[in-house]
């Protein structure tokens, strides 16, 4: 799992806040953020294109079925690219 930290946005100029108490030794410094439903989705992606993957790494086809095997599996591959 991810930790996530929850803060405010303002909606006019993005800044980000979250309320902690000071211990008198902040530094502000540049970060990058991401939603987390965009993040979400990326990992989405990345399991179906992994068990395709996987799919690929441990298939043996079967004597004179190699091309019928490699067309689904890259068939398989497209629909995940597509739904992204």
């Amino acid at each position: 799992m991810v930790d996530r930290m929850t803060a405010w946005e303002c909606i006019g100029c993005g800044r980000l806040e979250a309320s902690q108490p000071c211990l008198g030794i902040c530094q502000d410094r540049k970060m990058e953020f991401v939603y987390a439903l965009d993040y979400d989705a990326l990992l989405a992606r990345n399991e179906a294109l992994s068990a395709v993957l996987r799919q690929l790494a441990h298939t043996t086809p079967r004597n004179g079925d190699w091309e019928r095997t490699y067309l689904a599996l890259q068939e398989r591959a497209r629909r995940c690219l597509a739904e992204a």
